[in-house]
């Protein structure tokens, strides 16, 4: 046994887009163990539930993360609804979809920028960037926001999208297919980059069971599993079938979240085609009085909305799962045995959302 050294990893990297920190053991270069640490932007938001009322929370759940904010605001909604017996108008459940699609492929473009950055590939980073900022311009331009949309509210959303807005919006995704698939090419094809990703950090479909993996990284080692099979929102009346992988790898987390981007414009298609018109809110009235697990499919994988009110204004308790959180025990089994010149790109591989988990 070669002699034992303690490296910390983060909070502050170059590489690393959160702050997650992570004491490494290292023999010579060999990480034989790894121990997460969380808690450096801790901010309170579960707490919130005491000041402020369940109508103000949606407000509060759009802010829990910049890049998941609409799905995080979406799983809230949907769990105070089902406490409170509302029904969302179709048109609503349809324009969450969208925007819930448009946020899916802002993260992954985000993501594909950073992994293209942490191979070295400064032009690729740009690119994807610019890539993001056209899904970006669409989300201003149809929520008047460009992170923080704000748009969806109980009962239904705030805004209703006309028809030649939405119209635009697919020529536009169009126009951004071909881009995108020219970016994919580089991760998926070029030798280099492979070299860095193919057979590294591989979790087994029964790890990836055992350790309770969720969204790219459960899928990537072939198990299909995802939450919007459970039709919430307008995704009941959409075909779907989720990106797998069998692999497990880094690279099949990669090949996961490029084939997102592909089933994230078809499936904004399908709901632009079949949005139907009418009201796109409801009245509410009332408080919540009951509990509900709400679940919604992240960018990052299944996150869980848990609400419980007793009737009154302010809820009794209001816990979130994000899947950071989950996909962190697979993250330090992959860093069992790598190379410390892996540990940067498999930290990046599942996507952290620290922000999201430190809440």
């Amino acid at each position: 046994m070669g002699t034992r050294t303690i490296v910390p990893f983060g909070p502050q990297h170059p590489v690393l887009p959160e702050p997650l920190h992570l004491d490494l053991v290292l023999e010579d270069e060999k990480v034989v163990e790894a121990v997460p640490r969380i808690g450096f932007v801790h901010r309170g938001f579960e707490k919130l539930v005491e000041r402020k009322d369940f109508t103000e929370m949606v407000h509060v759940a759009d802010r829990i993360c910049g890049i998941c904010a609409f799905i995080h605001s979406l799983a809230y909604c949907q769990g105070i609804e089902a406490v409170m017996g509302i029904e969302v108008p179709p048109r609503a459940a349809h324009l969450r979809t969208i925007w819930a699609e448009l946020a899916r492929l802002s993260s992954h473009l985000l993501w594909l920028g950073l992994m293209a950055d942490a191979c070295g590939f400064e032009s690729l980073f740009m690119q994807c960037f610019r890539l993001r900022e056209r899904i970006v311009d669409m989300l201003e331009e149809t929520t008047g926001s460009r992170i923080i949309l704000g748009v969806c509210k109980i009962g239904g959303v705030r805004r209703d999208v006309d028809e030649a807005t939405l119209q635009q919006i697919l020529r536009r995704l169009d126009d951004l297919v071909p881009l995108m698939h020219g970016a994919a090419e580089v991760f998926l094809q070029d030798d280099s980059v492979k070299h860095r990703l193919v057979g590294i950090g591989v979790i087994t479909k029964e790890q990836a069971h055992g350790l309770g993996c969720v969204g790219p990284v459960l899928r990537a080692s072939g198990v299909r599993q995802d939450t919007r099979l459970q039709g919430y929102a307008a995704y009941g009346s959409l075909e779907l079938e989720p990106v797998v992988e069998s692999a497990g790898d880094c690279y099949a987390r990669c090949a996961v979240r490029i084939g997102e981007l592909f089933q994230s414009v078809e499936l904004i298609i399908q709901a632009v085609g079949r949005i139907p018109p009418g009201e796109v809110d409801v009245r509410v009235s009332g408080y919540p009085n009951g509990e509900y697990f709400s679940r919604c499919e992240q960018p990052r994988g299944e996150v869980i909305h848990y609400v419980k009110g007793d009737g009154t204004r302010y809820l009794q308790r209001y816990r979130v799962r994000t899947p950071t959180f989950a996909n962190v025990p697979a993250l330090v089994t992959m860093l069992q045995g790598c190379d410390l010149a892996d540990v940067p790109v498999l930290v990046l591989t599942i996507d952290p959302c620290i922000s999201c988990t430190e809440r």
